[in-house]
């Protein structure tokens, strides 16, 4: 049985989630290419979300995949310190508290983590330019 993956939404394996708890991912061409970030909730559960901030709209992370806080148990905007569940992306901490992770939609096939079928990254990128209004 020969198993065919789209490789245009491929954003990370899941290998490299059970390793290093989380991942950035680049998706697109051109100046603004949908940017986010796939991490490990727990043993099977996977979420992803846009790589901004919503507090003042920057990228969370400074290095590449540095997106966890020291334990592991938070994402975090490493700008101004705002934390995030990893469940649902609420800042639960920091200057956007109650504001939330703007979220991408996923599936999982063949240890490797796609964009869902069907969406688009433009759209969701789209996204960003609504919340700052």
């Amino acid at each position: 049985m020969t198993i065919e993956i789209d490789t245009a939404r491929v954003l990370c394996s899941v290998a490299e989630l059970a390793r290093d708890g989380c991942r950035g991912f680049t998706l697109g061409d051109g100046d603004w290419p949908l940017r986010g970030l796939v991490v490990q909730v727990r043993p099977g559960v996977i979420r992803a979300y846009q790589n901004w901030c919503p507090h003042l709209g920057y990228a969370l992370n400074f290095v590449p995949h540095g997106f966890l806080s020291r334990d592991g148990a938070l994402l975090r905007c490493h700008s101004h310190g705002a934390s995030f569940e990893k469940e649902d992306g609420l800042c639960i901490a920091g200057p956007c508290r109650g504001r939330r992770l703007l979220p991408v939609p996923i599936e999982e096939h063949a240890g490797w983590v796609l964009l869902a079928a069907g969406v688009d990254p433009q759209a969701l990128r789209d996204q960003i330019e609504r919340q700052r209004g």
